[in-house]
């Protein structure tokens, strides 16, 4: 252990910024759709050690800048697959977008290595200054280190959710979802769950000195065996009492049965390659046809994709946008339904100006009464930049950018959060495609639905995106207490409970549908309540623990 653990410090100080990039890249497999969680607990580890040994705060920030282009850049790396849906730009770019987001997202990780940095920088190491001695690996990790690394991950997670509209895809607890460490999102969110995360890898960074030397005692002397042992005994102890506190906030509600609303689920297996294909709108029409057919007279709740039907079903837009007639467009949905099924789809709308031109659009959520009314309807309110609208398109237009999706109008956004009202079939809040990836913001507080419907179109993201996707869906579910649904043409369509426990699903690129009972929400939890001022108050305890810990050791 003695020369590995020199070889690595050598390495260290020799190329730390390509030793963080390494460790970065790696750390991003612990999400789906690989789910190696013990590679980023100590790729994780091994970065913060590197910052904790930093000789100066602008070498802690670089080293927190490399290491989040390696994460981003293979985490994301889906990106680069929804460039080769479109014509219009070459798809090789899609791999200059995924390393130019990587360079703007590991600004957030770079800070809060800067600030945990700066925080405990007068904290003198308590460790062996001999490089030979395994110590050595975590000089400079102190408690005051730790708590302020983990508040100022919280605080900056929080903030790359809303800046320049925000980008929250991946926050670090959404890889606790495969080990079902999530209970504390209950109480302080997915950005505190993250926090706790480095809170918990940070305990064993301080413990790795004092377990390194009992590891080689109890070589020499079997007496200090039992001690060693005690060393991962508290490591993996840590997480133990984390889902002890975060049940604290659900368990009153575990075992609820479900609402007894029958719902059918479709998932077509329409790729991304043919949604637009002017020639395979009725062969992709007949999939979704085919797949909603009642097996019974009882009324359910019909949940297609987003943007499930090219045709518009609001009267009132120019004669050229209409392949056929409102009415029979909404005639064709309704002959798949019984008398008093509900109906909610993915649907265009357009917006006009005063003179009867067409000048943006809505990407929506409309509901289809089996009579062929249209009910309520949900605007989608976070529309991804470059995907829904291309930011200032006068000069990137004339350079060539255009947006993703197809056409040259660009979306609107939606006022936000809205909860539908369908009758017998509850009060039902939405959340289409990535809106549902930003904790906090995906229901309306001031009216509660009784589940969460989720329609995306995840036939862009390649194969690690709609496993992700997943992910952070399950994870709002355990936040707001309420179910989620989603509704995919390719997958990964789901029924999740308000415990975040997928009930039924479909995998990718299978056709299929679901036809189940829709579950109960819990009661509103804790975060439901306060939303992301519980998490952002978590940070700042931490922090003044952070500092008033430094003051005590100086």
């Amino acid at each position: 252990m003695t020369a590995t653990s020199s070889r690595i410090a050598a390495f260290a100080d020799r190329w730390p910024k390509l030793l963080a990039l390494s460790l970065g890249a790696v750390s991003a497999t612990g999400f789906a759709p690989l789910h190696l969680w013990p590679l980023t607990l100590l790729t994780l580890a091994g970065w913060m050690a590197l910052v904790a040994r930093s000789p100066r705060g602008w070498r802690a920030f670089g080293l927190g800048w490399a290491f989040g282009v390696g994460h981003f850049v293979i985490g994301l790396n889906w990106i680069a697959t929804a460039f080769t849906y479109q014509a219009a730009m070459p798809a090789w770019l899609g791999w200059i977008a995924v390393v130019l987001l990587a360079l703007y997202l590991a600004v957030y990780p770079a800070l809060a290595a800067w600030g945990a940095w700066a925080v405990s920088k007068f904290v003198p190491a308590k460790v062996a200054p001999d490089v030979t001695h395994p110590a050595h690996l975590a000089a400079g990790a102190t408690a005051s280190f730790v708590l302020a690394f983990a508040a100022l991950w919280i605080l900056t997670e929080w903030l790359r959710s809303w800046v320049f509209t925000g980008f929250a895809w991946n926050p670090l607890g959404a890889f606790l979802v495969t080990v079902s460490l999530t209970g504390p999102a209950t109480l302080i969110g997915t950005y505190g769950l993250s926090g706790l995360a480095m809170l918990w890898i940070g305990w064993g960074l301080l413990l790795w000195p004092k377990w390194s030397v009992l590891f080689r005692s109890s070589l020499r002397d079997s007496t200090y065996l039992s001690a060693f042992i005690m060393g991962p005994v508290a490591f993996f102890g840590f997480p133990v009492l984390l889902m002890w506190v975060g049940n604290l906030g659900s368990a009153e509600f575990v075992g609820l049965p479900s609402t007894n609303i029958p719902i059918t689920v479709v998932q077509p297996n329409v790729g991304q390659e043919d949604k637009w294909e002017g020639s395979k709108a009725d062969v992709n029409f007949a999939k979704l046809a085919r797949l909603t057919t009642p097996k019974n007279d009882k009324p359910r709740l019909i949940l297609w994709p987003e943007a499930a039907v090219p045709d518009y079903l609001e009267t009132g837009y120019p004669l050229p946008y209409y392949d056929r007639s409102p009415a029979e467009a909404r005639g064709r949905l309704t002959a798949l339904m019984n008398p008093d099924d509900v109906m909610l789809l993915g649907a265009l709308k357009l917006e006009l100006d005063k003179s009867g031109d067409v000048v943006g659009a809505r990407n929506a959520v409309m509901a289809v009464h089996a009579d062929g009314t249209l009910g309520p309807r949900y605007d989608k309110s976070h529309l991804v930049p470059y995907g829904e609208y291309l930011p200032m398109r006068p000069i990137l237009s004339a350079i060539g950018l255009s947006r993703l999706a197809p056409g040259d109008i660009d979306f609107w956004p939606g006022p936000g959060p809205h909860t539908l009202d369908l009758g017998a079939f509850g009060r039902a809040g939405l959340q289409i495609c990535y809106e549902i990836i930003f904790s906090g913001q995906v229901v309306d507080r001031a009216h509660r639905p009784d589940f969460i419907f989720n329609p995306s179109n995840d036939a862009w993201f390649g194969s690690w995106g709609p496993p992700q996707h997943l992910a952070q869906a399950r994870l709002r579910a355990i936040e707001e207490g309420l179910p989620v649904v989603r509704a995919t043409p390719t997958g990964i369509s789901a029924v999740i409970d308000a415990d975040g426990r997928i009930v039924k699903s479909l995998p990718m690129h299978v056709a299929g549908r679901i036809d189940t009972e829709l579950p109960r929400a819990h009661a509103q939890t804790l975060f439901a309540r306060f939303g992301n001022v519980l998490p952002v108050g978590f940070a700042l305890l931490l922090l003044a623990l952070a500092i008033a810990n430094r003051r005590r050791g100086r």
